[in-house]
C-alpha cells in the first residue's frame, strides 16, 4: 500500500503564507491542477507523481513539474517523514530553474528549519 504524505505550507515567521498566495494569484485551471496533484501526494504519496518530480541538483530541495502551457513549478523539501513542505511556486519562462526562484526556496527552507531547532 502506497504511503499517505501530508502537505504543509511553508508560513513566514510574520504569519504570511507566500504559497496561498500564489496559488490565489493562478487562474481556476492553473490551481486545479496543482490541487489535484497535491490530493494526489496526499492519498498516494509522493510516488504517485514522479513524471512530475524532479531533484533539484545540490540542494534538498525538489520541484514538481505542472507541465503544459503554463509551466508551473511548486518547489518543495521532505521537511519530516511523510511530510511535503510547500516553500515556494512560480511560473517557469525558462529551460532552466532560475537560481532566484531556488534561493528563495532555500531561504525559506533555512529559516523553517531555524525555527523548528529552538
Amino acid at each position: 500500500m502506497a504511503q499517505k504524505t501530508t502537505i504543509c505550507y511553508y508560513i513566514a515567521p510574520i504569519g504570511g503564507n507566500p504559497i496561498k498566495k500564489f496559488l490565489d494569484s493562478l487562474s481556476e485551471k492553473q490551481q486545479a491542477k496543482i490541487l489535484r496533484i497535491f490530493q494526489y501526494i496526499e492519498q498516494y504519496g509522493l510516488r504517485s507523481i514522479i513524471p512530475h518530480l524532479k531533484k533539484l541538483t545540490g540542494t534538498p530541495l525538489w520541484e514538481i513539474r505542472i507541465l503544459g502551457r503554463d509551466n508551473i513549478r511548486v518547489i518543495y523539501v521532505t521537511a519530516r517523514r511523510n511530510t511535503a513542505l510547500i516553500l515556494h511556486g512560480f511560473i517557469k519562462k525558462s529551460p532552466k530553474t532560475p537560481k532566484k526562484e531556488i534561493k528563495t526556496a532555500l531561504i525559506r527552507y533555512r529559516e523553517w528549519q531555524a525555527r523548528i531547532d529552538k
